[in-house]
């Protein structure tokens, strides 16, 4: 998702922040060589929201993609359930004294999943992939003077200043995945990618389900599962009912009503932790007159957030006015947007604008986005302005939104951990995911600076001033930070609900 990851594009650098988802057809299957005697274990059947757009981790934005694509790759390095960057791919990386350098060590005898050898090549080529041809994470790699493989067990990254998210950067989540080449080169990785993951694409109908198969060339334990079906569930509700009649034994589709009531049973299990994402309205400055602040600050007058929350999440959500949230170190309380309809009218007065229609595009693969849509229109309409509510399917609206065509649209980024990824691809001039066209020249440079600040209390400072300007100039309006709901069977057994929203099975057991 405008994510990352979520988007949609994604909070201990993390080492100190948090402390101090084109036709295709069935598959034929993977077949995966070396088996070890690994225990079998099922096949878990998984209910998720909506399709993946694609599975290439370097140009699919979507979270319904990296549901899946958590499974499949890895990264150099990986965060922990506290966010805390842990080898990977890589055992152990050392930085020069001018912070300029760093050197990682790539674990012995990892394998893809259809047994080619993944060395410190596959690294340099999937980087230099996202730099050179500008993919979505591109900006990650803004300080990236090259990447190279000295040997086939050794990455060494060069940069240009000092990067202290730079961890954050390699292994935040798996749209900097390492891919190989032959399998991007063929062009099957959108639909059959090839990982290194605890497990391999098995058979992909669309429109229906992802089979993933275990990979008995994994580097770390292997699975117990013998694979995990992604099912394509878009109502919360049948969702709920599969998971109850076991047709499922997991989903993070659940009816955001009936959280609470679920929260306090057994049978299914559910669980709810406050994450890392946000949800916001966004108006193109592209187009009159939108470009106004006077206009946009209006609309933020304009809206009840705590109507809007409730609405679409009923209480699994804290309403916010910034973008990180209150359980990170770089939170900055600040909340000017009163409920003030009268407010929002003089503003409008003050920009001239008056019986203004405003096109607002949500998806029905985000139900809450068309909740709060409707929430929205009604409140916008008690200051003189028309919402007329336009609903695409996610692959519709992403492309809406990258031509530009759009008056407004709602909503989230999802799995963000360093506070550049809360920011920088979204609000910079030149960011990757700016598609409403916000252009402040201070703070570019505050983003600029922030992303190469190594002293974490200067680094705070400076975040907390583009925060500020950020709401200020209404490039997006905030709404809220929602908790992570999920739900499972109690056959199942070793999994764990992140803040992240990272979706790993890895350690799960079905019971029989």
């Amino acid at each position: 998702m405008s994510s990352t990851r979520f988007r949609m594009a994604g909070a201990t650098f993390v080492l100190m922040l948090a402390a101090a988802a084109a036709g295709c057809g069935a598959g034929d299957g993977v077949e995966v060589d070396g088996a070890d005697g690994a225990s079998a274990g099922g096949v878990l059947n998984a209910a998720i929201g909506g399709e993946p757009d694609q599975l290439d981790p370097h140009k699919t934005s979507a979270y319904y993609s990296f549901q899946v694509l958590e499974n499949v790759y890895d990264t150099l390095v990986e965060p922990d359930a506290n966010l805390e960057m842990k080898p990977a791919l890589a055992t152990e990386w050392t930085t020069s004294d001018d912070q300029l350098t760093w050197t990682f060590t790539l674990r012995e005898g990892v394998k893809f999943s259809d047994g080619s050898p993944l060395t410190a090549e596959d690294v340099v080529y999937s980087y230099n992939r996202i730099i050179d041809e500008k993919l979505n994470t591109a900006y990650k790699f803004g300080t990236v003077a090259s990447v190279a493989a000295p040997d086939p067990s050794t990455v060494v990254v060069t940069l240009d200043a000092p990067t202290p998210n730079l961890l954050a950067n390699l292994g935040g989540f798996k749209g900097v995945a390492i891919v190989q080449k032959s399998n991007v080169e063929s062009g099957e990785v959108t639909t059959k990618p090839v990982g290194s993951g605890p497990f391999a694409i098995g058979g992909y109908t669309s429109g229906d389900s992802i089979k993933l198969v275990r990979n008995d060339n994994y580097w770390g334990e292997k699975p117990k599962l013998d694979g995990v079906t992604f099912t394509f569930v878009s109502d919360p509700t049948v969702a709920l009912q599969n998971l109850r009649g076991g047709e499922v034994q997991w989903t993070d589709n659940l009816p955001p009503q009936q959280v609470a009531a679920l929260l306090d049973g057994d049978d299914p299990t559910v669980r709810s932790v406050p994450s890392t994402d946000y949800w916001y309205l966004a108006l193109n400055q592209a187009r009159k007159p939108y470009d106004d602040v006077n206009v946009r600050r209006a609309v933020a007058f304009a809206l009840d957030r705590e109507a809007i929350t409730k609405a679409a999440k009923f209480g699994l959500a804290t309403v916010n006015q910034a973008a990180i949230p209150q359980n990170s170190a770089f939170h900055y309380e600040y909340a000017p947007y009163s409920h003030d309809v009268n407010q929002a009218r003089q503003l409008l007065d003050q920009a001239g604008v008056s019986g203004l229609t405003m096109d607002l595009m949500v998806t029905n693969e985000y139900p809450e986005t068309v909740t709060a849509a409707q929430v929205i229109a009604s409140q916008l309409e008690g200051v003189g302005i028309t919402v007329e509510i336009r609903t695409l399917d996610f692959a519709q609206w992403l492309d809406q939104q990258s031509a530009g065509n759009f008056d407004s649209f709602m909503l989230g980024w999802l799995g963000n951990i360093d506070p550049d990824e809360f920011y920088y691809a979204q609000h910079h001039s030149g960011g990757t995911f700016n598609f409403h066209k916000y252009n402040n020249p201070a703070v570019d440079r505050l983003l600029d600076q922030a992303r190469t600040e190594v002293d974490q209390t200067a680094r705070k400072q400076q975040y907390d001033q583009v925060a500020k300007q950020i709401v200020d100039d209404a490039s997006y309006i905030y709404l809220y930070n929602p908790d992570v709901a999920q739900g499972w069977s109690t056959q199942v057994s070793g999994y764990e609900v992140r803040t992240d929203r990272a979706i790993r099975f890895r350690d799960v057991a079905l019971a029989k």
